[in-house]
């Protein structure tokens, strides 16, 4: 179970690899070759001396061009001893392995990006004798999925939005965007993923949002987080509950985006039964300019 948004962040590409070349490709715009297989490797770079060393994910990359080891690190906040570390990281893995190492740092915030984005040079200054540039990943360049067709073209690259952008007013778009293309995908791809969002969604709202939709749509209650949503409606039946899930997150996602929501408005949306029509409520919620947008006809 991931119980942090520094595990998310990295350990989607273990989820699902190809996703680190399509943003390196995609993303950043780096010419990297197209991987026909790839390999997780052991991340302990520790040596035989006492001094731990782990990058936060290690995957090889075989392609027509020869392997690559991608070195991924997810970074809170800027760490000046990662100036040190990661090319450490980079000597090490190339001495040992003699495949190239390429490092990438993935974060939710654009300072943090910035920083890690500075080359790191040793040696002389103006003339170093080595110089190490990390591929980033962040708020800035990782694209807003706030589309459900989009969402659905690559999932796992919505993942990475919501991950990195799941605040704010934009949020509930890209959460519902999300929500929607998780129905495409297998239900245990979709309950590691929604475990990856969860962790990384700091914002409170968000993050309950997050939980009713995943309630509702049933894909939540396969996993262990879910635990707690099982605990406080055990007593209440299966459409009682869905219902009222529903109409939680139709309502929420009013309030996130400072939506004024009449107390007529709530009555109705809260009497409903009829979980497509909430359904439908919750998908007007997120494009909605008013509270009485729920109910005109598409």
């Amino acid at each position: 179970m991931v119980g942090s948004s520094h595990e998310a962040m990295h350990r989607i590409f273990q989820k699902d690899p190809a996703l680190l070349t399509r943003a390196l490709q995609q993303v950043l715009q780096i010419p990297f070759p197209e991987p026909h297989d790839f390999a997780g490797m052991n991340v302990d770079l520790t040596e035989i001396e006492p001094i731990e060393r782990r990058v936060d994910t290690l995957l090889r990359a075989e392609t027509d061009e020869g392997a690559y080891l991608l070195v991924v690190e997810s970074q809170g906040k800027p760490d000046e001893r990662k100036r040190g570390s990661w090319p450490y990281y980079l000597s090490y893995l190339y001495e040992k392995y003699r495949c190239e190492p390429v490092l990438i740092v993935v974060t939710q915030n654009s300072a943090t990006a910035r920083w890690a984005a500075e080359p790191i040079h040793l040696g002389v200054r103006g003339c170093p004798s080595l110089t190490v540039r990390p591929f980033v990943l962040g708020p800035d360049n990782v694209p807003v999925i706030a589309k459900a067709s989009e969402a659905e073209r690559d999932v796992p690259l919505a993942v990475l939005s919501a991950m990195t952008h799941g605040r704010g007013r934009q949020a509930p778009a890209i959460l519902e965007s999300l929500a929607a293309a998780l129905r495409t995908i297998d239900r245990d791809s979709a309950a590691v993923f929604v475990q990856f969002v969860d962790s990384c969604l700091a914002d409170t709202q968000a993050r309950k949002m997050w939980r009713d939709m995943m309630t509702a749509i049933q894909y939540f209650w396969r996993h262990p987080l879910a635990e707690e949503v099982r605990e406080e409606g055990r007593e209440e039946g299966r459409e009682e509950g869905r219902a009222e899930a529903l109409a939680e997150v139709t309502l929420r996602i009013l309030r996130v985006r400072d939506i004024d929501v009449p107390d007529d408005v709530r009555a109705r949306v809260e009497a409903c039964t009829d979980l497509d029509q909430l359904v439908r409520w919750s998908e007007r919620a997120v494009r909605a300019t008013s509270a009485a947008d729920l109910f005109t006809v598409d």
